[in-house]
């Protein structure tokens, strides 16, 4: 569901690319350093922001709309989380797709701390976004962490509403496997989650969450893509997990270990029709290889057990797994995936990232086929926005497709 979400961001082109030439701080580096006043530019946005200016005995004259413009973005990346309530800053631009069209999309990237004085942990982080286009579609959404405590209690929270023209190859590897195996229909989508843990251990988490999920597809070119299915399904889920996580920073990892399996039931008794269960693994390894270098590993698998309608199956492909593909083409009861990058610092705020992976989809264990492994590889551009929030434009390449990416945040 995560990754049909953010397919909106999706474009094949984005003046955006424009305003990555202002650059200014490490796109990688290690460590947080609150912003001090002197160390900043006269005409900082902060620095306006919050100092008074001395009388040198005449009235200062206020910089013109393009400077201050320019600083906006070059001080974007200054960890202001100690000062500030929420740091937040915003960018945005048109985008385009074949298959939503031309439109315009909006992110806006908070910082903050609940307790400004606690440093041994980082700050959290929330992103709002929206966009709409000329097809019909549109998303609203906020996703984001929150640390408490020190640390030791954490939410991590996502919501979205989506209207989406797209299209439904049916289930399993050999449907979407044909190019012309197709149906279009319009999907209207509402979900929330919540997940609330505790810290027992150092790096080791327990808790649980809950999910609802509002899926609806209609003005179905064929239904019997279908068998027989509804177009529509409501799904309240409520699952335990535990979680190991000692990344130094969440929104771009430097180092560190990033586990988690989590059990998640639909009940029919809340009314899910029908009821099925499903199990999630997530396991990502982060490290230095050389000065700028980081590389990130990936391992994501999915298995729903029961009769999980055509709404909630395990989907491939998206902006953050097995890029390149079209987000659901290839859904089944579960998948398995595994993707390998490089991140790497080229300059100041600027790097770029090459990825390579595989993934396939399948409907029980006892039938995962080798030969249905799917490949992925791509190249990216990364500007650091804000700190440790990097702006990542992508270009995915899958067997036969390809896609361009656009998002706030690094893949995994």
């Amino acid at each position: 569901m995560t990754t049909t979400i953010t397919r909106f961001l999706n474009s094949r082109f984005t003046p955006l690319v424009a305003l990555l030439s202002l650059t200014a701080g490490p796109l990688f580096s290690q460590e947080t350093i609150p912003p001090q006043a002197d160390s900043l530019p006269r005409y900082s946005s902060y620095y306006y922001d919050q100092i008074e200016l001395p009388d040198e005995g005449g009235e200062q004259e206020r910089p013109g709309f393009f400077r201050r413009f320019g600083n906006y973005f070059r001080d974007s990346n200054t960890d202001k989380s100690q000062t500030k309530g929420i740091d937040f800053s915003l960018i945005g631009g048109p985008f385009y797709n074949s298959n939503i069209k031309f439109g315009i999309g909006l992110v806006a990237a908070g910082l903050y701390r609940i307790d400004k004085t606690d440093l041994s942990i980082p700050p959290s982080n929330i992103s709002i976004f929206g966009s709409g286009s000329t097809s019909g579609f549109y998303v609203v959404g906020i996703r984001g962490n929150t640390y408490f405590n020190g640390g030791r209690y954490r939410v991590d929270y996502k919501t979205a509403f989506l209207s989406m023209p797209t299209d439904f190859w049916g289930i399993g590897y050999e449907m979407g496997r044909h190019d012309d195996n197709k149906t279009s229909f319009v999907r209207k989508t509402a979900s929330v989650k919540v997940d609330f843990m505790y810290r027992f251990a150092p790096h080791l988490y327990g808790g649980v969450n809950a999910s609802i999920d509002y899926n609806k597809g209609k003005d179905f070119d064929d239904l019997s893509y279908l068998n027989g299915q509804k177009t529509h399904y409501t799904n309240n889920g409520y699952g335990i997990f535990l979680m190991y996580d000692s990344r130094d920073y969440i929104t771009a990892p430097h180092r560190g270990w990033y586990a988690k399996f989590e059990n998640i039931f639909f009940p029919s008794f809340t009314g899910n029709n029908p009821g099925f269960n499903r199990m999630e693994l997530t396991v990502d390894y982060y490290h230095r290889v050389w000065k700028g270098g980081i590389m990130a590993y990936d391992l994501h698998g999915i298995y729903n057990s029961g009769d999980a309608p055509w709404t909630m199956l395990a989907q491939l492909g998206g902006s953050s797994r097995m890029r390149g593909y079209y987000e659901g083409r290839y859904r089944d009861k579960g998948l398995a995936e595994v993707q390998a990058e490089l991140r790497q610092n080229v300059y100041r705020r600027i790097g770029f990232a090459v990825w390579g992976g595989a993934g396939t989809v399948f409907n029980s264990f006892s039938n995962f086929d080798t030969s249905h492994i799917l490949p992925t590889y791509g190249l990216g551009f990364r500007w650091e926005f804000k700190n440790r929030v990097n702006v990542r434009l992508d270009y995915g390449f899958g067997k036969g497709e390809s896609s361009f990416m656009f998002n706030i945040n690094e893949a995994f």
